[in-house]
């Protein structure tokens, strides 16, 4: 068995690679929606389903990806996510209808689940000194954070240039190379076969998310029927015997569910505002992919600038001070959707890319922190895996919820409204988030820069 392979520096640039387009993939779709809306000839729901297909089979599995590499290999899964993550992905591109391509981006999220907790673990594995390991986790959240502001560009230069299908394509020779590269560098360590995945909770928690998603989406197009009160009654049986599944030590902590509370909502404001921004952007004020890409850029940088900062507030402060500065921005920004216009004017929401930017950036680093910090640092891989999982749950909750208020961008007038109507609701979720912002953290110096070690 082959242990010692690459260099750690090899090792970590290829576990950033695959990571990084794994990340890509969440926001690289955005811009390419209206493409795919006229050639799959897909409605505002079947577009949310583009989206959510891939954030929910993420959310679903990716506990289960991080236990599955600690029994059988990082290694092994991490080539095995691979494999479906580039396989889907040619499946997406080649897909002849809007079921195949919300099927395949799934897959793609089953892909990406078991990549992404490897990616870290990996790392971990190579580095054992610890100020090292700091600093090559540090470079795997930097390079993770270019993936938001890097999609959108990304996807509308690739949509100009041959289509959207070629968002998809360009995924597989990538995925070749990492491949490649994972074989030839990342060290074989045996997995622990005594390891147990948690089968049954997995089912139901993906079972209910799908069935929360489900309900959103089709009552933004019809209202509360009876597909939507079906969904609903399916999701809370199936997250209740998810629930009861979990850990009673995760229950019973205040702290650590506040934390990621702030989490999914955060990313639920996040995400679910820019879906609706590309929308309105492209279809509203008539701007081409490649130009709605870099005028989105005022939301996506300040994530990528602020992360440090914020980390630097949380060594100091405590987590709680930067996430209550950054879910108070993020509620002006979000507020600032009643200047929204029907001729799709950039300026009006220019104040909602800035505030919501800053806001995100702010919070990312210490809704992290807060939840390690609760459980500390012995149980630090679980607090990752639930915050990563909360994180993208709020994605998929933010695609259905936002698309479901805003409503279809084929008749401006009525978006325009649905955007002033997600004033209101986006203010008052960032109002919630404030409110679990109080309860998450701690404010002493010592332990919290020791959670903040932990997370780094």
């Amino acid at each position: 068995m082959r242990k010692d392979v690459g260099s750690p520096a090899l090792v970590l640039a290829v576990m950033c690679a695959g990571m990084f387009l794994v990340l890509l993939d969440v926001t690289v779709v955005n811009v390419a929606l209206p493409g795919i809306r006229d050639a799959l000839d897909a409605g505002m729901a079947g577009t949310q389903w583009v989206v959510d297909g891939y954030a929910l089979a993420i959310a679903g599995m990716l506990l289960v990806g991080g236990a599955l590499g600690d029994r059988f290999g990082h290694r092994r899964v991490v080539l095995a996510g691979l494999a479906v993550f580039g396989v889907a992905s040619l499946a997406c591109a080649l897909a002849p209808g809007l079921g195949a391509l919300v099927a395949s981006r799934a897959v793609q999220g089953v892909g990406a689940a078991l990549l992404l907790p490897g990616s870290m673990a990996v790392i971990a594995g190579v580095y054992p000194d610890p100020a090292a390991r700091a600093r090559a986790l540090g470079v795997w959240s930097a390079v993770s954070s270019l993936a938001l502001p890097a999609g959108p560009l990304v996807g509308g230069l690739l949509v100009e240039w041959g289509g959207w299908w070629l968002v998809f394509a360009l995924n597989v020779p990538v995925v070749i190379a990492a491949v490649v590269g994972v074989r030839a560098l990342v060290p074989d360590l045996p997995g622990d076969r005594g390891q147990q995945v948690r089968v049954g909770m997995l089912a139901g928690a993906v079972t209910g998310l799908t069935a929360v998603v489900f309900a959103v989406i089709e009552a933004g197009q019809a209202g509360l029927d009876a597909p939507v009160v079906a969904a609903l009654v399916v999701a809370m049986i199936a997250l209740w015997a998810a629930g009861r599944r979990l850990p009673r030590s995760l229950l019973g902590n205040r702290p650590f569910l506040a934390a990621n509370s702030v989490a999914l909502l955060m990313n639920l404001g996040m995400n679910g505002t820019l879906f609706v921004l590309s929308l309105y952007l492209q279809n509203l004020g008539g701007n081409s992919p490649a130009r709605t890409g870099a005028l989105l850029l005022p939301m996506s940088v300040p994530l990528v600038l602020l992360a440090p900062v914020a980390g630097r507030m949380v060594a100091r402060m405590g987590p709680r001070v930067p996430m209550l500065c950054g879910t108070m921005i993020a509620a002006v920004g979000s507020g600032c959707w009643v200047l929204a216009t029907p001729g799709g004017g950039y300026a009006e929401v220019i104040p909602v890319l800035v505030a919501c930017g800053i806001g995100a950036g702010l919070l990312t680093t210490p809704v992290v922190a807060a939840a390690v910090g609760a459980l500390g640092p012995q149980r630090s891989g679980l607090a990752s895996g639930v915050n990563n999982t909360m994180r993208q749950t709020g994605t998929a909750l933010g695609v259905a919820v936002f698309g479901a208020v805003a409503g279809s961008p084929a008749a401006p007038a009525d978006f325009a409204a649905g955007l002033h109507r997600l004033a209101v609701v986006g203010v008052l979720l960032w109002l919630v988030a404030i409110a679990f912002s109080l309860a998450a953290g701690g404010s002493a110096r010592r332990p919290v820069a020791d959670r903040l070690s932990a997370v780094r």
